[in-house]
């Protein structure tokens, strides 16, 4: 529903010209600006002494395009933005055609919505001192969300920054600023990302600015976070995240509110707050079913089955099986066809769950044989070639399970599993991932004390591989608790060496 407000001197004639096509007040209310204020939406405009012109969109309900404000009112040029925010680009054309100028934008901005590659060289401007700033602003809003594939970032950065310096007042320079700071956090300059949004904050003159650039903001922080978790970082999360979520439920914007859910559901898990945490996914995923979005539904469930695993690995076996569940549910929607990376993170996950859940004796090898399939499937789509760092992580994983499964009768579990972690050992370099590296080789390692060792069990060669790895986990990092494994194992093994002579 798209509403627009009108001063009492204009409200005949707006209401005359929804009357004018059919069946076009089913999709259009009409409200006296004078007794309601309207809302900072794309889906308002705005019918006044000065013309026709457009709150700024800080519900993010459309593309961030602006338009020439305001405009002398006319019939026909409100309906033509009334078609073109109603989705009616051919009819929107056709009452635009004696707005040349309108039109243009008009096309623009309906290409911009439907993905399509825009040329911002097509945009023009009246030299007004708002159109000059428009200009310089859809110019970096077009090369941002509407590249041709030549993304010249040092240009995008100077449209955006010209465009901060051109605005006429703060609430369009902090509009500007938020789109900036959200472009900035994607490229990962997080702290220059940090600086454009905290200054937006200060100067934006509305409430609803407010709330957007901190959520902005906050994406910037959740960017900022590796472990060890910076505890300070964690509680300003969490208080912001919990000021967004407030304004966003106090303006009936669920599934924002729901995206924010799924973000403090995060940090509170990263907290170890995992009741909070699964209180906060849970809800969010009431919100996406309830809303019909099965893409971010799935999504979420896929959140939620990490958390009640990790809630799982923490000393409650219980929820293995409704970690089990919520993956489940994603892939019903992240099937291999349409969504392979996440059907294949799904199943690695799976792999491992079906490894670890608790059961009878008798039913473990069933589990097993699940388990196995859902590493093929994860590795049938993340393969050395195409995709090495999350084949490695895969491959450890696998490794891990197979020390976990039951014995078997016609193969050594333990040989198979040294020959997956080779294989993310591979991948894992010393140079790259150094932290991944020694997990990997701390879990070599410990199945090496179980692995089959042939007719000579003192296996010197082993044994010789077993110290050079040890030793490498000490060289490569400094974690005081994988360097105390490492050590215990150089301790273990200095016990054989009178053995193996």
């Amino acid at each position: 529903m798209l509403t627009i407000f009108s001063t009492p001197d204009h409200l005949p004639a707006v209401q005359s010209a929804i009357a004018s096509q059919p069946r076009l007040d089913e999709l259009v209310e009409i409200k006296d600006f004078l007794t309601e204020k309207p809302q900072p939406s794309a889906l308002c405009l705005v019918v006044g002494k000065k013309g026709i012109s457009f709150p700024v969109d800080w519900h993010n309900v459309m593309p961030p395009f602006l338009f020439l404000e305001p405009m002398p009112f006319h019939p026909d040029l409100l309906l033509g933005l009334v078609f073109a925010k109603l989705g009616n680009g051919e009819r929107a054309a056709e009452l635009l055609r004696n707005f040349p100028n309108v039109a243009a934008d008009v096309v623009a901005f309906r290409q911009l919505m439907e993905g399509v590659t825009v040329n911002p060289d097509r945009l023009s401007s009246d030299n007004d001192e708002f159109d000059d700033y428009r200009l310089l602003h859809n110019n970096a809003i077009l090369r941002h969300y509407a590249s041709d594939g030549d993304f010249d970032l040092q240009k995008l950065a100077y449209f955006y920054e010209e465009a901060l310096q051109a605005a006429p007042d703060d609430e369009h320079k902090a509009f500007t600023a938020k789109h900036y700071g959200s472009l900035l956090t994607d490229i990962g300059q997080l702290t220059a990302a940090e600086n454009v949004l905290s200054d937006a904050i200060a100067y934006a003159l509305s409430d609803d600015a407010r709330v957007e650039l901190k959520n902005a903001l906050c994406a910037a922080w959740m960017q900022q976070l590796s472990v060890p978790y910076d505890e300070a970082l964690l509680a300003k999360l969490k208080g912001t995240l919990w000021e967004v979520l407030q304004a966003y439920e106090a303006q009936a914007r669920p599934l924002d509110a729901a995206l924010v859910l799924v973000d403090a559901s995060q940090i509170a898990n990263f907290s170890n707050s995992f009741s909070e945490s699964l209180g906060y996914i849970s809800r969010a995923v009431d919100i996406f079913r309830r809303e019909e979005q099965p893409e971010l539904l799935a999504n979420a469930q896929m959140r939620r089955g990490t958390l009640l695993y990790t809630w799982a690995k923490n000393g409650n076996p219980q929820f293995y099986k409704g970690a089990m569940d919520s993956y489940q549910e994603a892939l019903k929607i992240f099937t291999r066809e349409a969504a392979p990376e996440a059907f294949a993170q799904i199943h690695h996950h799976l792999g491992v769950i079906y490894s670890e859940i608790p059961d009878e004796v008798k039913k473990k090898s069933i589990w097993a044989s699940v388990s196995v399939a859902s590493f093929n499937e994860a590795l049938g789509i993340f393969t050395k070639e195409s995709a090495p760092y999350e084949y490695a992580a895969v491959c450890n994983s696998y490794g891990n399970a197979l020390t976990k499964y039951p014995e078997a009768i016609h193969s050594d579990n333990y040989e198979k599993a040294l020959f997956y972690y080779q294989e993310a050992l591979a991948i894992r370099t010393a140079a790259d991932y150094p932290y991944e590296r020694a997990l990997t080789l701390l879990n070599y390692l410990e199945a090496c004390w179980y692995a089959n060792n042939g007719e000579d069990e003192t296996n010197p060669e082993r044994f010789h591989e077993m110290v050079v790895k040890a030793l490498e986990v000490k060289h490569i990092v400094d974690d005081p608790v994988l360097v105390g494994e490492a050590e215990g194992h150089l301790e273990r093994l200095e016990a054989l060496r009178g053995v193996i002579g």
